[in-house]
């Protein structure tokens, strides 16, 4: 069997690996290491970074780094990179640009675009006709939602019959419910040392910026903490991936909560390697997106912790939480009205908590797994 060799191209935005990068590193992370290797040689291709080399390995998976401040020299030290290496696939993470960028240069190499958003097929990125361009030199799209599927569809319909859905997983292994074997003695140490014995709390983890919804949670704390009082909303992030500089927003956040000491708690960024514990200590899960989230790996990691969650009826998630089993969608357009009702009922009923946590885990055992993930891939190149 003739291995197939497939180069990953990361945006270039984030050292890989790293625990500071953004899902989109994090899914390659994750995708290429698992890859059958009878069948698949696969090669990471990324940008430089303090305390890495230029040449690395991830999993048995080489990687290769390039400086990235100047993005069309990134791609062009990346194509001569690739050259070295003649893949017979090319996958171009989140990065419409670049499939023009390389076509050029491997006019008849396979070319696939993988999206985890919509944020760089939007205007503010590419104009329509260098999308329509972008997509027309793609072989295949493959996006992470059939929400964003559909997205992209509308925006540029002649590409529509090269769109592709693989659901993005989670590490089952690191992600972790109470019930499995150290599990609960683990979370109740955590809990311990954070002063969250008697407490019910409720978590959210994500960015600080408008479209992830933390400010909805706060607007309805006083209400939730009068109705419960043993309530403490722990925000763990902040503004900037693997920073903790502040902006505008997150300081509006903090006077949110100006006297709610007792009932709310500031996290700033913590390392993708220390959030499994986060979610392992605490009782909900909560997820206030605005539209526009194409999948949320958040929910798929605090489903696979055994965690109910209340997220909003948007975008991707509804492919991922199933209201009513594994926790509860809100409507965006009565968000705190719902958020209120819907966090109320899970935080004075543990016995709904424990059921929602199971299904949860249970979902994400049987659908959302990076394996899972892995195999989708293969299959679908195994059909080109």
């Amino acid at each position: 069997m003739t291995l197939k060799r497939v180069a990953f191209v990361t945006p270039g935005s984030f050292v890989i690996p790293s625990p500071g990068a953004s899902s989109v590193e994090r899914v390659i992370e994750y995708l290429a290491p698992r890859l059958d290797r009878r069948r698949f040689e696969p090669r990471i291709y990324g940008r430089t970074g303090r305390g890495v080399s230029r040449v690395g390995s991830l999993g048995g998976v080489r990687i290769e780094r390039f400086p990235a401040a100047d993005k069309g020299a990134y791609v062009r030290a990346v194509g001569r990179a690739m050259a070295k290496f003649r893949p017979s696939l090319i996958q171009v993470e989140n990065r419409p640009l670049y499939v023009l960028r390389l076509r050029r240069r491997f006019p008849r190499t396979k070319i696939w675009l993988s999206l985890q958003s919509k944020t760089f097929i939007g205007k503010r990125y590419i104009g329509r006709a260098a999308l329509k361009r972008s997509l027309a030199a793609a072989d295949r799209v493959l996006v992470n939602s059939d929400w964003l599927r559909r997205t992209v569809a509308a925006r540029c319909p002649e590409a529509a019959g090269k769109l592709r859905v693989v659901h993005l997983g989670v590490d089952t292994e690191r992600f972790r419910p109470p019930w499995d074997s150290g599990c609960d003695e683990r979370r109740r140490r955590l809990r311990e040392a954070r002063g969250w014995t008697d407490r019910t709390v409720v978590l959210f983890i994500g960015r600080l910026i408008p479209r992830k919804g933390a400010h909805h949670l706060l607007a309805i704390l006083p209400k939730l903490a009068e109705a419960h009082p043993d309530v403490l909303l722990v925000i763990v992030g902040s503004p900037f991936y693997g920073s903790h500089r502040e902006t505008a927003y997150s300081r509006r956040l903090k006077r949110m909560a100006r006297g709610m000491k007792r009932h709310a708690v500031f996290v700033p960024y913590v390392p993708y390697t220390k959030v499994p514990d986060w979610f392992l200590a605490a009782d909900i899960a909560v997820v206030p997106s605005k539209p526009g989230e194409a999948f949320g790996l958040v929910n798929v990691e605090a489903m696979a912790s055994g965690l109910p969650v209340v997220a909003s009826r948007v975008g991707g998630i509804v492919e991922v939480v199933e209201d009513g089993v594994t926790g509860d969608l809100v409507d965006p357009a009565n968000m705190e009205a719902e958020l209120l009702a819907r966090i109320g009922e899970l935080a004075r009923d543990p016995e709904l908590r424990r059921r929602m946590g199971a299904a949860g885990r249970k979902r994400v055992e049987e659908r959302f797994t990076w394996d899972r993930t892995a195999e989708a891939w293969m299959e679908l190149v195994e059909r080109e």
